[in-house]
């Protein structure tokens, strides 16, 4: 496990997610275990702290959600981007039999164990997030969409500390946006906004 592991207070954790990055979903179930890449994830709340993220039905990664009712998402970094690509382009389903792949072992991805939930964590990533399943059966059958509530935080302290990413002198741990066949768009540096002095009041 990273010896840079920081626990995130729960009233920050959407922070972790805000800025858009490309995510990873590991779960586990039966013995099993899978995870894949996911291009539509976002904070949805801050106490207590929720998720959304989009899981096609075809998934062995859902399915195995859907059994555990758990699942953690990963930030991953550029360092890991052809490996996200491999993740997210490659199925954990065998279609012969009826139980899936494991891709952590089929890629050698090292992981660790949260301290909540029993989806696997990968080990490199900028940060994790450990999530309950809040079953909404509609949604997720109509729109491929899960809610989960966070129930525990972690990032990377050289990237992410006092509740913000500070990525300057870390290249290799930006974390990345999938746009599309493969090609992503790598996180820049930070800026923060200056107040402006408030409108005058109309006549």
């Amino acid at each position: 496990m990273t010896s840079h592991r920081l626990p995130v207070e729960l009233a920050k954790a959407y922070r972790l997610l805000n800025h858009g990055p490309t995510v990873l979903v590991s779960a586990a179930h039966g013995g099993q275990r899978n995870i894949m890449a996911a291009a539509w994830a976002m904070p949805l709340d801050f106490a207590p702290p929720k998720v959304a993220v989009v899981l096609d039905k075809a998934t062995w990664t859902r399915q195995l959600l859907e059994a555990s009712g758990e699942f953690a998402l990963h930030v991953p970094t550029v360092s890991q981007v052809d490996v996200t690509q491999a993740l997210g382009s490659s199925s954990g389903l065998a279609i012969s039999e009826q139980q899936g792949i494991d891709k952590f072992a089929a890629y050698g991805l090292q992981t660790f164990q949260g301290d909540v939930v029993g989806a696997p964590l990968l080990e490199g990533c900028a940060a994790w997030l450990e999530c309950r399943l809040l079953p909404e059966p509609a949604i997720q059958a109509g729109y491929d969409l899960f809610l989960g509530e966070v129930v525990a935080a972690h990032a990377d302290s050289r990237v992410f500390s006092e509740g913000r990413w500070h990525f300057a002198g870390h290249d290799a741990l930006r974390t990345i946006h999938h746009v599309a066949g493969g090609h992503f768009i790598v996180d820049g540096d930070g800026v923060d906004a200056r107040p402006l002095p408030p409108l005058a009041s109309q006549p």
